[in-house]
């Protein structure tokens, strides 16, 4: 695949004044389609033997057009598909959408065609084998299907490499009207990174939700994702293929606690991208950040006149990144005044049903509450089924819009049930500017995303990240034991410490002994002070296999040491035993293909796979990264000192991580560098263990 610029301008793509269609049924329904839309630009059919198609004159080749197209629908045969290609480019079309399959996706032979379509122009081309566009701005639709698209003044754009899911999403019954529709199909030469890019310029673009199974270029999507960020335009994504695991190396304890889907989590957040766990949650988000756009913050205070929907609130906020921080005395105060009958002032508040319907009461209690330090607020409100009398429940929905209004707090309309939120009321709701979401925890889901993006704006742009670089990705060792020029090789802990003296990253001070000493005690070097450390020599996890003996405090104890870890003339290594550590982590610097140089930092020592307790960062990582990543492990409390101990120095290990990282990029050969456990102390940190796994 040939790589293409990022800076093409898609404008005459995806806004065409002028569209050329060309084939069959396919391209007669993307006439079709842009009727439906109300397209006011010209479209000029194309085929060889058809005289009108959707009510146009048909012009039998490309050179009979009355002008240059400024986007053509390209719907015929793979082969042909080819040579219509370079005769639009030689026109000087403005970019081609193609539907034709049986190109890389299809094999080897496929691969060459699909290269055949690429080479010698620039033009760019969406697909091929996709859907296409659609654009609810302009109204054009080269699109060979029904879709659920309206027409906008703007709204989210879409980004999605499956064509069935992108028209599924067109179809929402949740108020989301997209501005643009992007299927992108093999990626052949327009690629999401580019479309994300693009969209980053177009002010009717309000956010970009993509569906992603790969990312062909992370750095050039990060800096797509900067460019967004610049011009306020938030990003979500959901991204599929996260349970893949294939092609790990399987040595070290990083490879049993972060998977691919790790470092592209990492990806999306050091670039502020909102990432959605479901299709509902991708669209949700969406239109939160449609209607009410980033939060400020997570604090949220939740509304409804049921102590069972309050507890199921707070409940399932647990699964998110938001709080329901509790009222101050004071405010408490105002809010129970506002109030009939005994009600508990508690954030999530139950207003019960004393104020039910009286609409000027509801009005004072809620503008009350939201006068309070809350970054958004979330009315739960059930509304009746059709044919059942609703006048009682339009007071509560017209006070919540006013006290948002007037408090300038977003806010948030959602249901226990989906099933009741009319549409009715959501377009309601929508045309207020009030959000909507179909499920709590849908709600809270989009608010958590909303707040995230809020923050991410705030911060200082992050620089761009480091490629993933050195070798090819190792294979595994074969089956038959030969050999492989690509198999990989890991240090053993001697040579690998060595590694990291040389990098500047400290280590305890030791020396390789034998079991097979000469008669007597073995001699220690005179640099060496007791405690020590005995272990076997090798790569493997010599704790698990009873290779380390600790709390060695005398010449004696060592040579008994020796000669139970070291018969048979094993070689091991004898170190200074670190003390006074506040904790044990798992720092290691890897290249994850296809994102770039990743850290993961967790709980280390021997318990590091039984916790789990670890967080994926893109390299570089700067000191407040290390930060934020530590204030999300379990483990931060106790490197922040707690119960009267001290604390630990993040200053060391923001440190070694930045050495780790210029021990990657200089040497191209590395692909992991494993320290497990790195002690911390409160003015230090010592890489007592390390796996270094190696291209040969």
């Amino acid at each position: 695949m040939r790589a293409h610029g990022q800076g093409r301008d898609l404008h005459r793509l995806l806004d065409p004044r002028t569209v050329a269609v060309v084939g069959g049924l396919p391209a007669e329904q993307a006439v079709r389609q842009s009727d439906l839309l109300g397209y006011e630009g010209e479209i000029w059919p194309v085929h060889p033997t058809r005289r009108t198609m959707a009510g146009r004159r048909v012009h039998r080749s490309l050179d009979d057009l009355p002008g240059i197209p400024d986007a053509a629908f390209v719907a015929v045969n793979r082969h042909l598909t080819v040579e219509v290609v370079h005769d639009l480019a030689r026109l000087g079309c403005g970019g081609a959408v193609l539907y034709a399959s049986g190109f890389a996706e299809a094999g080897e032979e496929g691969a060459e065609l699909q290269e055949q379509l690429i080479s010698g122009h620039d033009m760019p081309l969406v697909g091929p084998n996709c859907y296409g566009t659609i654009s609810g701005v302009t109204g054009a639709a080269l699109w060979p299907d029904v879709h659920g698209c309206r027409r906008v003044e703007a709204g989210p754009g879409l980004i999605s490499q499956s064509g069935n899911i992108t028209l599924n999403l067109t179809m929402n019954r949740r108020g989301v009207d997209f501005s643009y529709i992007v299927s992108l199909g093999n990626q052949s030469s327009v690629t999401a990174e580019e479309c994300l890019s693009h969209f980053a310029r177009r002010p009717e673009v309000t956010a970009v939700g993509l569906y992603l199974e790969s990312i062909i270029d992370p750095i050039a999507f990060g800096r797509a994702a900067l460019a967004c960020r610049e011009a306020g335009t938030p990003v979500v994504v959901l991204k599929s293929g996260r349970t893949d695991r294939a092609g790990r190396i399987t040595s070290s304890h990083t490879a049993a606690l972060a998977a691919p889907a790790d470092a592209y989590d990492a990806l999306f957040e050091r670039y502020g991208v909102a990432a959605a766990e479901s299709l509902p949650e991708l669209v949700t988000i969406l239109g939160l950040l449609d209607a009410i756009g980033p939060l400020p913050g997570n604090r949220l205070v939740s509304l409804s006149c049921s102590g069972g929907e309050a507890a199921l609130a707070a409940d399932r906020a647990v699964h998110r990144r938001v709080v329901f921080e509790p009222f101050a005395p004071e405010h408490a105060a105002r809010v129970k005044a506002t109030l009939s009958g005994p009600a508990a002032v508690t954030n999530p508040l139950d207003y019960h049903t004393f104020i039910w319907g009286d609409e000027a009461a509801l009005e004072r209690c809620f503008t009350e509450v939201l006068t309070g330090p809350f970054d958004a607020a979330m009315l739960i409100l059930d509304w009746p089924a059709d044919g059942i009398d609703d006048t009682d429940w339009w007071p509560t929905l017209r006070a919540f819009e006013s006290a948002a209004a007037a408090s300038g707090t977003p806010g948030l309309v959602t249901a226990g049930l989906a099933e009741n939120l009319p549409d009715r009321i959501r377009e309601h709701l929508t045309e207020r500017g009030v959000g909507v979401a179909y499920s709590i925890d849908e709600a809270l889901g989009g608010m958590a995303a909303a707040a995230a993006v809020g923050r991410w704006f705030d911060r200082d742009p992050p620089p761009i990240h480091l490629p993933a670089g050195g070798p090819p990705r190792p294979l595994p060792p074969p089956s038959g034991g030969a050999s492989d020029d690509r198999r990989t090789e890991t240090l053993d802990e001697p040579a690998a410490k060595a590694l990291l003296r040389k990098a500047g990253i400290a280590a305890p001070a030791g020396t390789v002994l034998t079991g097979q000493a000469p008669a007597g005690r073995p001699a220690i070097p005179d640099r060496l002070r007791f405690p020590l450390v005995a272990k076997t020599v090798g790569p493997g996890h010599k704790t698990d296999l009873g290779g380390v003996i600790t709390g060695i405090d005398n010449a004696e104890d060592l040579e008994t040491a020796l000669r139970r870890l070291g018969g048979s003339g094993r070689p091991v290594l004898v170190e200074e035993q670190i003390t006074e550590g506040v904790a044990e982590l798992l720092v290691s610097a890897r290249r994850e293909r296809p994102i770039g140089l990743v850290a993961t930092l967790g709980a280390g020592g021997t318990l590091v796979e039984l916790l789990a307790d670890t967080v994926t960062l893109l390299l570089p990582a700067s000191p407040d990264d290390i930060q934020r990543a530590v204030g999300r492990m379990r483990i931060g409390r106790l490197l922040r000192g707690m119960r009267g101990r001290p604390a630990a120095d993040l200053g060391a290990v923001a440190g070694v991580v930045d050495r780790l990282t210029a021990l990657l990029t200089d040497r191209p050969d590395l692909i992991e560098v494993e320290i497990n456990p790195l002690i911390v102390t409160p003015d230090s940190a010592w890489a007592v263990d390390a796996l270094v796994t190696v291209s040969p």
